[in-house]
């Protein structure tokens, strides 16, 4: 109760859905939300995913999920969300995609107003073995943040729902004995002694390591380590010095940091500028850093020279300032994926997810029926990619047919945001839907059921 008071992350009146798979952690969540539900003033829920990862075994988590929701009296969500381990190249792909299905169900539950609230039982166990990961990886002052307490769900800049993580100041072997004591079974997920995962060789391997070399301590320590970052995080987040100067730069693709201004500030200044310039004008490039140190090596030297990054980048210092452009001829920016309909697919390349949804044509805010494509007439999977020369594109309510270059000219679109312009594209129907204009006639939606594409921020 402490802990969820520290964070102010659940009050009353709250709808709590408790993210519940069978293993201790979230068994232990359960019925502590359980016993603390009159006291909070809660109303209480209990999501489940199956992944359909290990067959019968998961089938039966499922079926335990279910008694105990039922023994308690409490409302059960239930979503089947099979991973295609086909598609997936080893243990921390198919993690990323079963966290992808799971965190889409969460949103569709604070979507439907059946949750303001999803909780996880991420333990203290678990941000020591997400700090220690990003560690061997590489990271930085935001990745040393770990698991943070609470994520909120946005739409249209507007917060529908959120996931609270209460367990977080929780070890892992005090959830356990707090079940024994109650006499309270779990299930044990067999995935989690299978080697291959990464995270598994940490929590199996290295963690008891530590703890014996180092005491027990040293996990909690490695936790504040995280609470400690994520308040730097957000204050530089928010820290006027620097994003004052970075917004002198980020009109135009092809932006500029003035360098004069960028060695003004202090080294660690410099290094958040030159990430958050990266991050913003090339979401497509991965910025470690090393190329950090590059750049503000590039900004100490002469006028002139220049560098060159991943993906067909180049830093060039020129006129007292630091440019960012593309090497002509590269194709990097090409992308393509596919979209099952409903559904989620991150796109790298746009720094964003883009969302198909079913929807009830009545429910959408008029402005925006005009994007609605007729879900009678789409088909259950689409490919997302960048417009291409040649893509012509009718938008309803226009006299003729044009070519997605003049669309885009019109608007005054250019230089990179124009080249990594999404469309959809429907086998045998060419493209169907392009962001930012009303969808073609031929497929707009009724007053009925309809498909709407949208980018979101992928959480």
């Amino acid at each position: 109760m402490k802990t969820i008071r520290k964070q102010d992350s659940i009050h009353a009146g709250d709808r709590v859905a408790a993210a519940v798979s069978g293993g201790a952690d979230s068994v232990a969540l359960l019925c502590l939300l359980v016993e603390l539900r009159a006291e909070l003033g809660i109303v209480l829920s209990v999501a489940h995913v199956n992944h359909k990862l290990r067959g019968e075994e998961s089938d039966e988590d499922e079926r335990f999920v279910a008694e105990l929701a039922e023994r308690h009296g409490l409302e059960l969500h239930v979503s089947d969300a099979p991973v295609d381990v086909s598609e997936r190249a080893g243990g921390s792909g198919i993690e990323a995609a079963a966290r992808e299905l799971r965190y889409g169900f969460f949103r569709q539950l604070a979507r439907e107003g059946k949750a303001t609230k999803i909780a996880t039982a991420h333990t203290l166990d678990d941000q020591a073995e997400t700090v220690l990961l990003r560690i061997f990886r590489g990271t930085g002052i935001r990745g040393l943040a770990g698991i943070h307490p609470r994520i909120v769900f946005e739409e249209d800049e507007r917060a529908f729902g959120e996931v609270v993580r209460p367990l977080l100041g929780f070890r892992r072997a005090s959830l356990q004995e707090f079940l024994r004591e109650r006499g309270q079974s779990w299930r044990e997920d067999s995935s989690n002694r299978e080697i291959g995962f990464l995270r598994n060789r940490v929590r199996h391997r290295l963690l008891p390591v530590i703890s014996e070399e180092f005491g027990e301590g040293a996990i909690e320590h490695m936790s504040e380590l995280a609470e400690i970052a994520r308040a730097e995080d957000e204050h530089w987040r928010g820290h006027p010095e620097v994003w004052d100067q970075l917004a002198a730069g980020i009109d135009e693709p092809g932006a500029w940091l003035s360098v004069k201004a960028l060695l003004s500030l202090s080294l660690a200044a410099q290094r958040r500028l030159v990430r958050a310039w990266l991050e913003t004008r090339a979401r497509d490039m991965s910025v470690s850093f090393r190329m950090i140190e590059e750049a503000l090596e590039l900004a100490h030297g002469s006028s002139g020279r220049k560098l060159e990054l991943t993906g067909g980048w180049v830093l060039r210092f020129e006129k007292a300032r630091i440019w960012l452009d593309r090497e002509q001829g590269s194709g990097a920016t090409d992308y393509e994926y596919m979209l099952a309909l409903p559904g989620v697919v991150e796109i790298p390349e746009l720094g964003a997810c883009t969302e198909a949804r079913l929807v009830d044509v009545a429910e959408v805010p008029q402005e925006e029926r005009r994007f609605l494509l007729d879900a009678g007439r789409v088909p259950k999977r689409i490919t997302i990619r960048n417009w291409r020369a040649g893509d012509r594109y009718w938008p309803a309510h226009t006299a003729a047919e044009k070519k997605v270059k003049e669309l885009l000219n019109d608007r005054h679109v250019t230089g990179l945001e124009k080249k990594l312009w999404p469309v959809a594209v429907a086998e045998g129907c060419g493209l169907i839907w392009l962001r930012g204009f009303s969808a073609p006639a031929a497929f707009a939606a009724g007053m009925s059921k309809a498909v709407w594409i949208r980018e979101r921020d992928c959480q």
